[in-house]
């Protein structure tokens, strides 16, 4: 679900900005490796301030859910390493596509709309 919500999030940023994109290209203010690599930025940007406020709640919630866990402890470093680094991974996957687009935008479209 998480890579659904990233790939639909960065695809409506980059359709919205498709303009702005095709000025910078047309104008040579910004390379198409540019492009990329801004719109890959934005997607991991917003996934670790997302990461940081999930492992935030959940590192607050641990005393709550010590009594209810059997068999594993509350506080498990390699899930709370995992978990953040697989979601990484999967918003990297599902911003390469919106950013492979942008990165495509023709200028001359692009500056007729």
């Amino acid at each position: 679900m998480a890579a659904v919500g990233v790939y639909g999030v960065m695809a409506l940023v980059v359709s919205e900005r498709t303009a702005e994109i095709g000025i910078r290209l047309a104008l040579g203010a910004a390379a198409p490796a540019d492009v990329l690599r801004a719109v890959i930025v934005e997607g991991l940007t917003l996934t670790a301030a997302g990461i940081a406020a999930g492992l935030a709640g959940a590192l607050a919630i641990v005393p709550l859910l010590s009594s209810e866990l059997y068999g594993i402890r509350a506080f498990d470093p390699p899930t709370l390493a995992a978990v953040p680094g697989l979601l990484l991974f999967v918003t990297l996957m599902a911003c390469l596509v919106p950013a492979w687009r942008a990165m495509r935008v023709d200028p001359v479209n692009a500056l007729r709309s």
